[in-house]
């Protein structure tokens, strides 16, 4: 299984998911260190996509 790697500024990203992801809310996308897994439950959730594929596209932004 692929490690989350938050990578530079988690608003950045956060934006970039949200522009992607209409439907996402900030509850959706809040994030603290060492809660990875509760973050990637959350957007799966919302997104229906594997976890691979979110580690993946997280890790690319």
């Amino acid at each position: 299984m692929d490690k989350l790697e938050i990578k530079g500024q988690w608003n950045i990203v956060k934006g970039k998911l949200k522009q992607k992801y209409g439907d996402l809310t900030d509850d959706d996308l809040s994030y603290s260190e060492g809660k990875e897994d509760e973050l990637i439950g959350r957007l799966q959730k919302a997104t229906g996509k594997a976890r691979e594929e979110l580690v993946d596209e997280i890790n690319s932004l």
